[in-house]
């Protein structure tokens, strides 16, 4: 075989510009619903975060048989939460902010020795997301177990 008429083996430069063009398109078509799932994920992420506050809050008031808190930091429950000692000493828990807008909720939970929300009867509700994305419900019942649904408030 003549060396002139071997043909190269590997890709033409047109080849290569229709692979890009068809992968910048199905890039194009896919961020929309890849950045709705990022959100989701965050606000599920966050709300997980608070469920399991209020679950260890509420273990801390059984386990040391007196009222324990869970509050806020300074700004909203957007910035974090913390759970002080109910004896005096460092934060039980000291969170920090998610990331993702958290509102409603009341000023503080407050559990009492046996488990149950004290102080009342408002049910601690909050909407974990923010509005023009996926949200999640945070309520606590009034025999102080949390509940998460996968919608607004």
């Amino acid at each position: 075989m003549d060396s002139r008429c071997r043909r190269v083996k590997g890709f033409t430069l047109i080849e290569a510009l229709m692979v890009v063009g068809i992968i910048a398109i199905l890039g194009a078509v896919a961020a929309p619903p890849f950045v709705r799932m990022i959100a989701d994920q965050r606000a599920k992420s966050a709300a997980t975060n608070l469920y399991t506050a209020l679950t260890v809050t509420r273990s801390e008031a059984i386990k040391h048989n007196q009222n324990v808190s869970l509050a806020p930091k300074t700004g909203g429950w957007a910035n974090g939460w913390i759970i002080p000692d109910p004896n005096g000493g460092a934060n039980l828990l000291d969170a920090n902010a998610t990331g993702v807008p958290i509102s409603g909720g009341p000023d503080s939970v407050t559990y009492n020795g046996g488990g149950r929300l004290a102080g009342g009867s408002t049910v601690p509700s909050f909407t974990i997301g923010a509005s023009d994305m996926p949200q999640r419900c945070l309520t606590v019942d009034l025999s102080g177990r949390p509940r998460i649904k996968a919608l607004a408030c």
